[in-house]
C-alpha cells in the first residue's frame, strides 16, 4: 500500500496530480480565475472547496507537495501566488496533511536533467512518461508528483 501523495502547481490555473494508495495516479488542471461579480477573496475560497473536495475523494492525503515558486513574472502573479500558498498551507494544518514546498529548478532537473529548462522540455518529459498533460500546469505537478514519489518513498518524508 503506497502513502496518497497530492502534487500541487499553484496559480490562477492550478496544475495538480494524486497518487493514491492504490498507485494509481490521476491528473488536471483547475481554474480559479475571479469571476465577474465575485469579491477578491472568492477565488481562495473556491480553491479551499476544491482541496477538501480532493480530500474527500482520496480519503487520505499522506503529503502535499507544491511548487515553490522565488520569482514571479508580475505583482498580479506574486499576490494570487501568496493568496494561494497562505490558503493551503492554513489547509493543511488544520487537516494535520504535512506539505513541503519543492524549487522549480529542482523539479526541472529531476524531470530533464536540466534545472532551467523550459516549460516545453518539462511538457515533453512527462508526456514521454506516458500522460497527456492538458497544459504545462498539469505536466508540472505531473513532474513534481514523480519527484516526491521517489523522495517520499525513499524515507525522505516531510
Amino acid at each position: 500500500m503506497n502513502p496518497t501523495l497530492l502534487a500541487l502547481d499553484l496559480g490562477t490555473r492550478t496544475g495538480w496530480a494524486l497518487r493514491s494508495s492504490d498507485g494509481h495516479i490521476t491528473s488536471g488542471s483547475e481554474s480559479f480565475r475571479p469571476q465577474r461579480f465575485e469579491g477578491g477573496g472568492m477565488r481562495f475560497l473556491r480553491f479551499k472547496r476544491w482541496l477538501t473536495e480532493i480530500k474527500s475523494h482520496a480519503d487520505v492525503i499522506s503529503a502535499l507537495y507544491f511548487e515553490e515558486v522565488r520569482r514571479h513574472v508580475s505583482t498580479d502573479a506574486a499576490h494570487a501566488y501568496g493568496g494561494f500558498l497562505a490558503t493551503l498551507t492554513a489547509w493543511c494544518e488544520h487537516h494535520q496533511i504535512p506539505y513541503q514546498g519543492v524549487p522549480v529548478g529542482t523539479i526541472k532537473k529531476h524531470a530533464t536533467g536540466k534545472g532551467n529548462a523550459g516549460k516545453d522540455d518539462v511538457f515533453a518529459s512527462v508526456t514521454a512518461r506516458g500522460y497527456a498533460p492538458v497544459d504545462d500546469n498539469e505536466a508540472d505537478a505531473l513532474a513534481l508528483l514523480h519527484w516526491a514519489i521517489q523522495h517520499h518513498d525513499d524515507g525522505q518524508e516531510v
